[in-house]
């Protein structure tokens, strides 16, 4: 079926005249392509401002009991013409939404403490999968051995778990995060409990009911890091075997608490919510790959009343360093909160180097591996690509948010794949695989996105799209379509080199088949942070009366050190060590007989 119509009756007599280029071809959608187009990409702060609520935190004094004050600053906001969302007793706080009007009035009230804008975060990581060469799920994880915690619960390596060894067990870790995978291997035998604080529901699956569609798998990797079961049954890359990863403290149970949506976005009312929640269902510890760049005042009291009812809060340091101290951010909020009521925690290489995006500051308390870390994820929205061209196999690599599927067509060659036009009368309704070049601008002088570029071969026809570099000393690139959407084709990159060669392969049948694994790699703060809720755990299971500060005061004082002697704000006290810590525990707090 085609779908294009020529503007203009004399295109035939002009073209062959030479005396202008012939008029521009229209093309229209394919009747079975969906009119609602993918939302057009934006900056991710654009897109955060839009989705959080207009809500405002409000603190009053607490010149009565937490629940009269609370009550009375419930009141006040509805006296005002303010709506009450959430109620938080022990910080006399609510979060509500304010009119101007409303806010004037409660700013001039002598009881009020302080009133701030409710204000997004984000899960600090980025995605990259497995090479089909290296790693196996099979083997303990470099993280797993960096931190020695394979030393502490199979001291002889014999792979099964030491008797009596600690594991975490009957310590419960709240990931609060962006849900997690409820069908994965790994994770099943773990959780105890959850909350979507995104959705408002007792489901915090990392899933939008509204658009059917799985997030990246953010909090599942976070999760897995810390009690990953060697879980049997998962799909990895063809390299690589099915017997899963184990978590830092195998043995915990898992609280997961779900503050991020599918786009891997939250905000400040959901953290606090969750982490009352948290304390509620018996959290001695948090962890929390997520962060702002700013601080808040009601905030920082809700991390400072966590710790006064015992529970150890550990969090990403952040992903926005500059690797330059002049120019250094300093630390994501809330690990930038710091001693005593929030550990911060910043990512190191399997070399225990410091990569430039993790940053640094006083506040820095310990470091983990945090680059390339090798976990659990979502198999909707995390693919390895399979492509053959004319029966010939090429390496290929799938984008961040593709679907699986997998596709058989003739190959269309389709320019930088602004437009179906860029693909000629070749392209049909029928389906196609369309082969387009990264880079472009479209008519309004943007940049292509890649998303741009999926859009319109779907509304070209395309049933797959293959995407060549521009860059030859780039590989195969590391490309995203943005966020998860029903809307995507499979979709896969190509090296500059394989581009070329693509390019003169028109009409050639093309397979594009994305497989889901449920294993990735992914690179942040975010990775690091819940190495060190494990062992963290670890120690804790294995004395359950210290406290979170003592617990604490055992990981920093047991780090290896990886930079100058004694705390530093690149490392902090140094890399995270589980036998070190638990070692050191027996020294400091023998048990008694």
């Amino acid at each position: 079926m085609k779908r294009s119509i020529f503007l203009g009756l004399a295109t035939l007599t002009v073209a062959a005249c030479g005396s202008e280029d012939a008029p521009p071809v229209e093309t229209q959608d394919c009747p079975d392509a969906v009119e609602s187009v993918l939302p057009s990409p934006i900056s991710q702060s654009q897109a955060v401002a839009e989705e959080v609520p207009p809500k405002f935190i409000v603190r009053f004094r607490r010149t009565v009991s937490a629940s009269a004050a609370t009550r009375a600053a419930g009141d006040a906001v509805v006296r005002f013409g303010g709506q009450v969302h959430e109620r938080w007793p022990k910080l006399g706080a609510v979060a509500a939404e304010l009119t101007p009007e409303a806010r004037q009035q409660l700013e001039q009230d002598p009881e009020v403490l302080s009133i701030t804008p409710n204000r997004p975060v984000y899960a600090f990581a980025t995605s990259r999968l497995p090479p089909l060469t290296t790693g196996s799920p099979t083997e303990y994880t470099d993280g797993i051995k960096m931190v020695q915690a394979d030393k502490v619960w199979d001291a002889d390596g014999d792979g099964v778990l030491d008797a009596n060894a600690p594991t975490g067990s009957n310590i419960r870790v709240c990931v609060i995060d962006s849900g997690w995978d409820d069908r994965h291997p790994e994770l099943k035998a773990a959780y105890v409990g959850g909350r979507d604080f995104v959705e408002r529901d007792d489901d915090p699956r990392d899933f939008d009911t509204k658009t059917k569609t799985w997030g990246g798998g953010h909090g599942t990797h976070t999760a897995a890091t810390i009690v990953a079961q060697m879980g049997s049954t998962g799909s990895v890359n063809p390299a690589e075997d099915t017997s899963g990863v184990v978590g830092v403290a195998p043995g915990v149970e898992l609280l997961v608490a779900r503050v991020l949506n599918t786009k891997g976005t939250g905000d400040l009312v959901s953290i606090i919510a969750a982490l009352d929640w948290c304390q509620t269902e018996g959290a001695k510890l948090a962890s929390l790959s997520l962060g702002s760049r700013t601080s808040d005042p009601t905030e920082k009291a809700a991390f400072q009343s966590a710790l006064e009812a015992g529970m150890l809060v550990i969090a990403a340091s952040g992903n926005g360093g500059t690797g330059d101290p002049a120019t250094e951010p300093g630390l994501a909020f809330p690990a930038g909160y710091g001693y005593p009521s929030v550990l911060a925690v910043g990512a190191v290489t399997f070399d225990g180097e410091h990569p430039t995006f993790s940053q640094m500051g006083p506040e820095l308390s310990l470091v983990a591996p945090g680059v390339d870390v090798l976990s659990a994820t979502v198999p909707e929205t995390n693919t390895y690509s399979v492509l053959e061209v004319g029966g010939v196999p090429y390496l290929s690599k799938a984008l961040e948010y593709a679907p699986v599927g997998n596709y058989l067509g003739p190959l269309v060659t389709c320019g930088q794949g602004g437009s179906g036009a860029d693909c000629g009368e070749s392209a049909t309704c029928d389906g196609f695989v369309a082969y387009v070049d990264r880079g472009g601008t479209d008519a309004e002088g943007n940049g292509l996105t890649f998303a741009k570029k999926a859009d319109a071969m779907r509304r070209a026809g395309a049933r797959a799209v293959i995407i060549g570099n521009n860059d030859p000393t780039d590989g195969m690139g590391q490309f995203t379509l943005g966020e998860p959407s029903p809307l995507w084709l499979p979709t896969a990159s190509v090296s500059f080199q394989d581009g070329a060669a693509l390019r003169g392969l028109a009409g050639e049948q093309a397979r594009v088949g994305l497989v889901g694994v449920d294993y990735t790699r992914l690179t942040g703060t975010s990775m690091a942070t819940p190495h060190v809720t494990g062992v963290a755990a670890l120690v804790w299971s294995a004395r359950p009366s210290l406290t979170a500060l003592q617990v604490r005061e055992l990981l920093e004082k047991s780090a290896k050190n990886l930079g100058p002697d004694g705390k530093d704000n690149t490392f902090g006290y140094g890399l995270v060590q589980a036998k070190a810590a638990l070692e050191l525990l027996e020294k400091t707090y023998p048990p008694t007989p």
